[in-house]
Formats: C-alpha cells, structure tokens, sequence
C-alpha cells in the first residue's frame, strides 16, 4: 500500500488576465496559501513554463523548480492536454480545434499535427529536466465521430484509426521511454481513449508500450454511466495520475447521456466541484491507496454552479480528508508471534 500524495490543483481552469492569476509567482503563492502542495501545469503559456527551454536548458528547469519549491509546492505533472489533442484530429473538429493551436499552423492539419508532436516530445524532456516521473495528457481521436455505430460502420474501420493513433504516438512513447516518464493519457470524452475498452485498444494497438499509462479521473465515468471503482480493479496498473473531479448524472424522461445538445448546466451528466456530485471518493482514495498506486491527488475545478474561487478553496481540504495514511502494521499484530511449526500442529491436531 502506498499514501497518495497531495493536495494539488490543476492551473489550467484557473489562468486569467487579473492577479494572482495572470503569473506563476500569483498562482503559487495563492495555490501554497489555500493549503495546496502541488500544482499540475499546462504547457501552452510560455509565461507559465517555456517548452522550448524547458527542453533544452537544465538551468532554466532548475530555476523554474526552485522558483515554485520556494512557495512550498512541488511540480506534480506537466500537461499537454491541448497538444496532445491536436496529435489527432479528425477533419470534422479541425476548425474547432484550430482554436488550440498557434497561428503558425491554423488552417493546416499536417503542420498542426507535427507542431503537437514536437511539443509533446519536448514536455517529455522537461518532465526529466524537472525530476517528474508522470505526464498528463490527451490522445487526440481520428474516431470519436463514429462512436455510435450508425451509420453502420465498414468492417476494418476501428482497427485501422486505432492502428493510426498508435503509429502517432509511438515516436512521441519512445521519447517519453529514453526519459524515463509515464504519459498517463485522461481518459475522456471525445478523445479516442474514453473508457477500459479503448484504452485496451491502444495499449495492443502501441505493442504494449510501457510507457502508455492512465490519468483516472472518475468525473468523466459517470457521465457514461461505467463503473469507475471497478475501473481501478482493472487497471490500477496502469493508473500514474489522479484528477479528482466530481460529476453527477440525472436523466430524466426528456434527456440522457447524450444530453440533448444542451448547455452543461442544462444536462443529464454535467460535471461538479469535489464533494457536490455523486462520486464515492472514499471508496476511490481507498482502492488507490490499497493498490499502491502512486499518485498525486490533484483538483480539478470544473463546475456549471460554483465558482472557481470557492471550489479552489474547498478543494485542498476535502482532499486532505480523504487521503489515507497507509498503515504498516496489522491491527491484529498483536495477537501474532513467531511461526512455531510444533504449536501449529497441535492446533490442527496433527
């Protein structure tokens, strides 16, 4: 068993043009004085953290990890979610995600494509510049499109996206393998990745590449209605990072999973700040800590109700509650004693 690591909270949903927001030094003292000990990092804004020198200089990493160990937090992952989402795109999203991507590259799939690529890789060689053993990330998706088989779908088409997502990421795997770090992929909704059965498609479609992991975030389970504590039973293996996002799901006689193009506040499964869903984080903390999963307990702070102020502020203590201290004895230790083969057998009477 091993003690999950935190509080930590995701930046992304957080970044503004007002203070403390608008600087990593802001960010880190307001993140350190809501109780946080670590933060998860998106990778788009160079004032945040600068890839290109992130890859290329150990000095600069240093100066960077100081810089934030100053306001006693640690780095808990890098994310290229955004990137990684433009590793794949199917053309149907292309103008939608183009919003993703530098200016450079809008309007141009093949450009965009090698510019995500060359930006993971580059997360990958930061994360061991910066001592980090785990990358947050997206798969992107050639298929999400034809998630509902109707159409009907041509024989041969699942395999072949699957067998084009993996030759994607393979060169991107190799140099997160050469570094020593773990890409741990969200499963989510709209990326190719988005429950067990796909991410089982992708590991055999990688060869089984050591370095394809997960990032559970259990919010996204609900809203598809799978089993996320027996997730954790299947695939606490693999799982190298934890969002811990809350969700609910109320369907009723005029909307389900599908949500009827509504707003997120509007929908059946909408997600929530921690401890304002449906999500049984005792039981989640539990099976992590019981598996040995090693992780960093991060919030995520998405919610159609509460501001993100007020879910920052709750968020550090609820999962301070919920982190279990994994003990190292047995509560019964004492009614033990050294293994005496002669006592045994007179207890079995042999």
């Amino acid at each position: 068993m091993k003690t999950i690591k935190g509080p930590a909270i995701f930046l992304a949903q957080f970044i503004d043009t007002k203070a403390p927001f608008n600087s990593l030094e802001g960010l880190c003292k307001w993140a350190a004085d809501l109780g946080y000990k670590g933060i998860q990092i998106p990778t788009l804004d160079p004032w945040l953290i600068d890839l290109d020198k992130a890859a290329e200089s150990q000095t600069y990493c240093d100066e960077l990890k100081g810089k934030i160990n100053s306001y006693g937090l640690e780095i808990t992952e890098l994310s290229t979610h955004l990137q990684g989402q433009l590793v794949a795109v199917h053309p149907a999203y292309d103008q939608m995600f183009d919003n993703f991507a530098p200016a450079a590259v809008k309007n141009n799939p093949k450009a965009r494509t090698e510019w995500a690529v060359d930006q993971v890789k580059k997360a990958a060689i930061a994360s061991r510049r910066l001592g980090i053993s785990a990358h947050a990330t997206f798969s992107g998706s050639l298929l999400w499109p034809y998630w509902h088989p109707w159409p009907q779908q041509p024989d041969g088409l699942i395999d072949l996206g699957f067998k084009e997502l993996a030759e994607r990421w393979l060169p991107i795997l190799n140099v997160f393998d050469e570094n020593g770090v773990d890409a741990c992929y969200e499963i989510h909704p709209g990326e190719d990745l988005h429950d067990g059965e796909t991410f089982e498609r992708f590991l055999a479609a990688t060869r089984n590449h050591k370095r394809v992991n997960i990032l559970y975030d259990p919010s996204h389970f609900v809203l598809q209605q799978l089993d996320y504590l027996t997730y954790i039973d299947h695939y606490h293996e693999f799982i190298k990072a934890f969002h811990v996002k809350d969700s609910e799901f109320k369907p009723n006689g005029k909307k389900g999973a599908f949500g009827g193009y509504g707003d997120w506040r509007d929908r059946a499964g909408r997600y929530r700040s921690p401890g304002d869903g449906q999500i049984d984080f005792k039981t989640i903390f539990t099976k992590l800590t019981e598996y040995g999963c090693d992780v960093w307990a991060v919030m995520e702070w998405e919610c159609c109700i509460k501001s993100p102020e007020q879910g920052a502020r709750e968020g550090a203590p609820f999962i301070q509650r919920h982190i279990i201290e994994a003990t190292t004895k047995a509560f019964d230790d004492f009614a033990g004693g050294d293994i005496d083969q002669a006592h045994l057998k007179n207890i079995l009477n042999i």
